[in-house]
């Protein structure tokens, strides 16, 4: 039997008498199923597509097609306890991507980027939900997700925020950070108060909140005889961990209290002791033990007056500018 006449033997009226063999019968039955599965693919299919629009499919993509989000939120930071949970669990909670808005087949993350470098390095695919993003959406989606996990410190989030004020209106900040007017003019103040050079040597010093910071912002405001960034760039800090460099630097940029007549214990922001300062009304005393501070002796004879003698000059530049 011809294809046509099958088809007119499937939507033939009812009420026309047709005469049927068997094995007509049998293959028309044989054709009904294969379109009730046809259908049946098709609306799993529309679902699948359907789901996916909504972000609730879960698929697996390659690393090399996803970019990072267009507003960084994260400083660079140690990801060793999460490559190791991947390696041993596998990827527990997908990433949220979106279509790349200016390169077609490629797509941009709006939160999950610490698990996509890890799965990066681990050279798997990732697991990934794809939904259709505005920008404001995305970075929405990506402040609420951060704010949800509560493992961005406070100064990531405030840069963030500061990054967020570049391209969009207080309101899309204040929804996406989780904050109100209030909190958000704090956090940029902070920001606004720091060099970004200091922010990014001390790093994201998790547990340090807004007071802390706030304190360390004064500090730099008011301290004229320190290079915070020097100080935070140098080896012995650097060798510190972020915490722990943040603490060093409040403790460097303090102004020490002297009480006279007794001596104080000289020491680097790292508590390696140099010596001992004894202060009255005409004299400065600075004692060096060179068997604990030889390093620091050698400076002081060798080099400290050429350091003066150059702030000097510095100083009177200043003064004739």
């Amino acid at each position: 039997m011809s294809r046509k006449n099958l088809l007119n033997l499937i939507q033939v009226d009812a009420d026309m008498p047709v005469k049927t063999t068997a094995s007509d019968n049998k293959l028309v039955g044989q054709v009904a199923s294969t379109m009730r599965e046809e259908k049946a693919r098709q609306a799993r299919a529309d679902d699948i597509e359907r789901r996916l629009a909504e972000g609730q499919a879960v698929i697996d993509l390659d690393t090399a097609l996803i970019e990072p989000s267009f507003v960084r939120d994260r400083m660079p930071g140690d990801i060793n306890g999460l490559l190791a949970s991947i390696r041993e669990q596998g990827q527990q909670v997908p990433i949220l991507v979106r279509p790349h808005p200016e390169k077609s087949g490629r797509y941009q993350v709006a939160f999950g980027h610490r698990r996509l470098r890890a799965i990066q390095e681990l050279g798997l695919q990732v697991k990934a939900v794809i939904r259709t993003l505005t920008d404001e959406e995305l970075v929405i989606a990506q402040g609420q997700e951060n704010n949800e996990r509560e493992d961005l410190s406070y100064i990531e989030k405030s840069r963030f925020a500061q990054r967020l004020k570049e391209r969009f209106p207080r309101e899309v900040i204040t929804s996406a950070m989780s904050v109100d007017k209030a909190e958000l003019s704090r956090m940029l103040s902070i920001i606004d108060s720091l060099p970004s050079g200091l922010i990014d040597a001390i790093g994201p010093a998790s547990g340090i909140g807004r007071r802390s910071w706030q304190e360390l912002a004064d500090l730099v405001q008011k301290d004229a005889n320190h290079d915070p960034v020097a100080l935070a760039q140098s080896e012995e800090m650097q060798a510190m961990s972020s915490q722990d460099r943040f603490k060093a630097l409040i403790l460097a940029l303090k102004p020490r209290r002297i009480v006279r007549g007794l001596p104080e214990v000289l020491s680097t922001s790292s508590g390696q002791r140099l010596g001992h300062v004894k202060q009255s009304k005409t004299k400065l005393e600075i004692t060096v033990d060179r068997k604990e501070a030889a390093e620091f002796a050698a400076f002081l004879l060798n080099d400290v007056v050429a350091l003066f003698e150059e702030r000097r000059a510095n100083n009177v530049q200043k003064k004739e500018a």
